[in-house]
């Protein structure tokens, strides 16, 4: 599939056969195009909760407004970030790059980070962003539909998934064999709404 077709044809599914359950080895492949998504100074600082046990994503369904795909889709992920993974070793973050891009690269981290917390939030929920896109572009191509979900109660969440302290959630994605077609798409706003050349 071209990354154009994945494009127009990923939509937010929520109607999923709860029967099917994803090959382990095409879960796999999915996760390993998600970690090629970029993050700033390559600090990789997404974290990715599959859920898989059945009353966890029982629990999460019942914080989630009741919705189905939590519990009917073949995957849920809970996309997360680690606030300090700027400082947990960062020169392996760089230890393939020449050693002039090193000297520079590594140093500048904590430079970047360092006593700026909404920095830190801010590059995580950027980092999950872009690889949950990529996740359910890449979902597409492995021929599963994808949802991605804020709606529900983050707190209780991070409470059913034991998340530490410095981690945050950004937001979940559901995977799986979707049984519906999607509605058609409600409205793209003009692009001359939405572009603009060097300023507003």
């Amino acid at each position: 599939m071209q990354v154009s077709e994945a494009v127009r044809a990923r939509r937010a599914i929520k109607w999923y056969d709860p029967a099917h359950k994803m090959p382990e080895e095409t879960f796999n492949k999915l996760m390993e195009y998600a970690i090629l998504a970029p993050t700033a100074f390559n600090i990789q600082n997404w974290r990715f909760v599959r859920v898989t046990d059945p009353r966890q994503r029982q629990a999460i369904r019942a914080v989630a407004w009741d919705q189905a795909q939590v519990t009917e889709a073949s995957e849920l992920l809970v996309l997360c970030f680690n606030n300090q993974a700027w400082s947990q070793t960062p020169e392996r973050y760089w230890r393939k790059a020449p050693q002039e891009v090193q000297d520079f690269l590594v140093p500048a981290i904590a430079d970047y980070y360092s006593g700026k917390p909404q920095v830190m939030r801010d590059e995580g929920m950027r980092s999950c962003g872009l690889a949950g896109q990529t996740i359910m572009l890449m979902a597409k191509e492995l021929g599963y539909e994808s949802c991605p979900m804020d709606g529900f109660d983050y707190e209780a969440v991070a409470r059913i998934i034991n998340l530490p302290d410095d981690h945050n959630i950004a937001f979940m994605i559901a995977i799986g064999k979707g049984i519906r077609e999607p509605w058609p798409r409600p409205g793209q706003l003009p692009l001359d709404e939405v572009l603009y050349e060097n300023s507003f």
